[in-house]
């Protein structure tokens, strides 16, 4: 009954908090005569807040903002959080870093566009899943910019470590590290850049997850503490791996009033 009124109030409160300004298709970036394209939403009422980047996933070699992260729009929006979902080159034509610089270049863009659509610039949040989660991961921790939280949902964040959870690396992880040697593999992992100082963390993931097992998140969250880098994590029984999925039952939705009340704590949303 708990769940079910958590959710209602957020269905609710889609009705009421849903007015604001639609994005689309802005660019962001071009690299190479690539041109990257961000949409958004944003509240009306000309408030500064913080805001939230989305990395979609797709393996690294597929998808687009729209693609795989289609109950995040909604359940942000109706919690009057702005947002800002992301193309980012994909690979093989475009391997590794291309795509963590890709992120990298859009929470810039936010950053310098930040008084016209009165976005805190110091409150900037990246939040992907699967492969999204592991890029997103990878730009919030290496260093090139500073942002005020990650969440990962299923991300890939020791890919030596899932070489051994998986006993291989699946394909398209040499499409998006070709040739890679233990050393790549080492330097393409988030946990690699963990240290004192890095942003609070949020760790979604399910633990029916045959894809990213759930221990990714779970030693990942450990090491992080080790280091003293807050960092949350939500288990959520029985899940599969893509959010997209747990829309069909309601007992796989209990991730979203927590990821709500994180993103306003970290966001100082009032």
């Amino acid at each position: 009954m708990r769940i079910l009124i958590r959710i209602a109030g957020l269905v609710g409160c889609a009705l009421a908090c849903a007015q604001g300004r639609d994005l689309k298709d802005v660019e962001f970036a071009r690299v190479d005569g690539v041109s990257l394209t961000l949409d958004g939403w944003l509240p009306e009422d000309g408030r500064v807040r913080g805001a939230v980047v989305l990395v979609h996933g797709g393996g690294w070699e597929a998808g687009d903002k729209r693609t795989y992260i289609g109950p995040w729009f909604a359940t942000l929006t109706a919690a009057g959080i702005p947002w800002f979902t992301i193309n980012y080159r994909v690979a093989p034509q475009y391997p590794h870093p291309a795509a963590v610089e890709d992120i990298e270049a859009a929470v810039r863009w936010v950053e310098a566009h930040a008084g016209e659509y009165h976005v805190d610039r110091r409150r900037v949040v990246l939040m992907g899943e699967s492969a999204g989660g592991h890029l997103a991961a990878l730009a919030a921790l290496r260093g090139k910019v500073r942002v005020a939280g990650l969440v990962s949902f299923y991300g890939v964040h020791d890919i030596p470590e899932w070489k051994v959870q998986r006993g291989e690396l699946p394909r398209n992880i040499s499409l998006y590290l070709p040739g890679a040697t233990e050393a790549m593999l080492v330097e393409a992992s988030p946990v690699t850049y963990l240290k004192r100082g890095q942003p609070p963390m949020l760790l979604v993931h399910g633990k029916a997850d045959t894809g990213v097992p759930w221990k990714q998140s779970e030693r990942f969250c450990l090491a992080a503490r080790r280091v003293e880098v807050a960092c949350e994590m939500q288990l959520i029984d029985g899940a599969p791996h893509g959010v997209e999925n747990w829309e069909n039952e309601l007992r796989f939705q209990v991730w979203k009033a927590p990821t709500v009340a994180w993103l306003r704590r970290v966001l100082r949303l009032k």
